[in-house]
Parts: C-alpha cells; sequence; structure tokens
C-alpha cells in the first residue's frame, strides 16, 4: 500500500497478530477487507475485552478503511504529484469518528492502567504507543489539525524510545523510531524544523537502516516494515529493491490487488516494460474472472499499454451512470481524456475533461482536467 511521506510521519504501526483469535482480523486487514477485519476485532475484544491492543486494532481498522474509501492508500499520494497535504479532510460519519476515538480512548485507559501498576511494563507502553499514534493519524488525515497531530506523534516515539531503552532487543519498537528519522531527514527546512521541536533530527539512511531491520527481524511489526520500505524504496528511486519486498507480500496477501498495482509501477520505474505490461494484464485477467478481492478494484485504475483496451475499460467506468461514486466517476472521465489526447483526438479529450470537470468540480481530476483544456496531456505509452 503506497503511502505519502506525510502519511508515514505520523502513521500508527500495527502489532502483529499475538495469538490465532485475531490472525483471521490481520489476514483481511493486510488483504484490504476491512469490513470483516472490524468483525475480526468486534468478536475478540468481546471474549478480551480488557485487552489495550485489541482496541487499537479495532481503531486502526476503522480509520484505514475511512483512507481506502478516500484514496488515501493509492499510488498517487507517493509520487509527489498528489499531495496529501492539498487533499480536503476526510468526511467519516459522526458515529464512525465517535468509534475511532472511543476505541483509542480505552486502549489508552486499559493501557495507563496497566503502567499504574507497573510503569515498565512495555507490552503496555507498546500499546500505548500505538494509541498515540493512532490518534495523530486522526488528527492529521481527519481534521487537518497540525498542532494536535504532531503532539500525540511526540508522545508515541518517546514512548517507544523508553521501551528500547528498557528491551535494547526489541526491534519492534523502532520502526517508529526509523521512520520518523527517514522522513523528517527527507523534508525541506521548514518542515524539519517541526520535527526538531519534536525532538526528531531526522537521518535518511540512519531510517532506512532502522525499517530494513524490523523488516529483517521484526516479530509484531514485520509486515508493516517491508510495505514501508518498499515505499521508501521507491522514493529513493531504487524500485528493484522493492520488487522482491511487494512479490513476498502478493504471495501472503493476494487479494490485496494495491500491491500489484504497486508491482506493476516498480517494474516500470526499473525499466522493464514487458514485466509491468504482464503484471497489469495479469490484474485485468483477475478483475475480468471476478477473483477473491478484485471486485472492488475499479476498471479506470487498470492501464494498459493497448490505449484502445484501456479506452474500452474507461467507457465501462462512465456507463455506470448515477451508481458511480464522484472519485471513480471523475478519475475515469480524466483518463479517457489523456487516452484521447496520446492517440490525437483532441476534441474527444476536450468533451471527457469537460465532462470530469463538471462530475466533482472541487476534486483534484477536476483541477488536473482544467489543465487539459488549454495544454493536452502527453505521455509515453510505453
Amino acid at each position: 500500500m503506497r503511502l505519502s511521506t506525510w502519511v508515514l510521519l505520523f502513521l500508527p504501526i500495527a502489532a502483529g497478530a499475538q495469538d490465532n483469535s485475531i490472525e483471521q482480523g490481520f489476514n483481511h486487514f493486510y488483504n484490504l477487507e476491512y469490513d470483516e477485519a472490524i468483525q475480526a476485532f468486534r468478536r475478540a475484544i468481546v471474549a478480551q475485552p480488557d485487552s489495550p491492543d485489541l482496541h487499537n486494532h479495532l481503531a486502526q481498522c476503522l480509520l484505514f478503511r475511512e483512507m481506502f474509501r478516500n484514496g488515501a492508500l493509492e499510488s498517487e499520494l507517493v509520487s509527489g504529484n498528489n499531495s496529501f497535504l492539498r487533499r480536503p479532510k476526510h468526511n467519516p460519519t459522526p458515529e464512525i469518528e465517535r468509534e475511532i476515538l472511543d476505541q483509542v480512548a480505552k486502549a489508552m485507559a486499559l493501557s495507563q492502567a496497566q503502567l499504574n501498576r507497573n510503569p515498565n511494563d512495555t507490552a503496555a507502553m507498546y500499546a500505548l504507543g500505538i494509541s498515540y499514534g493512532l490518534r495523530s493519524n486522526y488528527y492529521w488525515i481527519v481534521k487537518k489539525s497540525w498542532r494536535d497531530s504532531l503532539r500525540d506523534a511526540t508522545s508515541a516515539r518517546k514512548l517507544h524510545n523508553r521501551i528500547s531503552e528498557l528491551e535494547p532487543n526489541n526491534v519492534d519498537a523502532r520502526l517508529v523510531q526509523g521512520l520518523h528519522d527517514y522522513i523528517v531527514g527527507s523534508l525541506p527546512l521548514m518542515w524539519r524544523m517541526l520535527g526538531f521541536l519534536a525532538g526528531i533530527h531526522g537521518d535518511k539512511e540512519k531510517g532506512i537502516q532502522t525499517v530494513q531491520e524490523v523488516a529483517r527481524n521484526g516479530r509484531l511489526n514485520k509486515v508493516d516494515a517491508e510495505i514501508f520500505l518498499g515505499a521508501l524504496y521507491r522514493r529513493e528511486n531504487q524500485p528493484r529493491l522493492a520488487i522482491p519486498l511487494i512479490l513476498d507480500l502478493i504471495r501472503r496477501f493476494p487479494r490485496n490487488f494495491l500491491l500489484r498495482l504497486e508491482l506493476s509501477q516498480m517494474y516500470s520505474v526499473a525499466g522493464d516494460g514487458a514485466k509491468a505490461l504482464e503484471t497489469v494484464d495479469e490484474i485485468a485477467r483477475l478483475k475480468a474472472r471476478h477473483a477473491p478481492g478484485f471486485d472492488r478494484l475499479p476498471w479506470e485504475k487498470i492501464w494498459f499499454r493497448d490505449l484502445d483496451r484501456a479506452l474500452e475499460n474507461m467507457k465501462k467506468v462512465t456507463a455506470g451512470g448515477d451508481e458511480l461514486d464522484l472519485n471513480t466517476g471523475v478519475q475515469a472521465w480524466l483518463r479517457m481524456g489523456q487516452i484521447y489526447d496520446m492517440t490525437g483526438r483532441r476534441p474527444q479529450a476536450l468533451e471527457a475533461y469537460r465532462k470530469a470537470i463538471a462530475y466533482a468540480p472541487q476534486a483534484e481530476a477536476a483541477q488536473e482536467s482544467r489543465k487539459y483544456l488549454s495544454t493536452p496531456y502527453r505521455r509515453n505509452p510505453s
């Protein structure tokens, strides 16, 4: 799942499945099946209501479901031309917002109660750090409240730093530190000052090495570290290092279509056009035969070197009419316009861009479409 570096700065890290009772929930979570994961963790909470970890897991699923619905787990966020900072606030229902915060608050209270009994309880510290990270992510993504988000992110880091002091061999607790070091070390000076205020000086190389260590030796955070490491390799223009990680994740979570989309991009960036095309064709085959998980993948997200095939897919999407959500509809019209431009059909391209603008005037895809009204879109279709 490709995430913007802005999201990574405050992203909560899931504690991995600690027993068989919640393994199913995490399998659904990493396969993008958030409704099923939420149900699994609700059942687990009924059996273990005093577990702060389970309340964190449920809150994380609820939050990631909203991110997924809003496209915040998709490739555009990592490419740099769809900055997370320009995205509007998410608009979950009041009930969902309340449940996210309630679950975080329950986890915090349970963790704090354990720490009151034993201030060096590292399991409670870890859970409390996750809670702060989740709430930080909520403030950042849902409320766009930078100060509140930074405050909670700082608290999460301090707790996990303390775990490293008490348990030097606890690899999992280092993932937050590694991500923060990398991202703050990558920011322009103006934004890096925020990290300085939080006590994070930033060091890209050190950050990557830390995430690599968690990916190799982590127990609870191994999967998360592999996902993040793939994103960092892409950002560092090292796609060939990312490809084996993504292939391993696809093997374990075959219903996660975002991983296959990422793989096609990595092959393309690495200059292996044939592999990129093979991967896209495989995605299309999985979609066409209704493979588990792929019915949720909109056709307009599948690009082909064969632009006529791509255009056919976009037409399938726009034929959905009123059944389309705004994001899918406006993206489909934008893609149609781009394909028409690449194939020299400028009048049809202009018509498609105007339809994108009319479909969702405030969407980023509509804003992008406005640019192409005066300057045709150009992209090397290979």
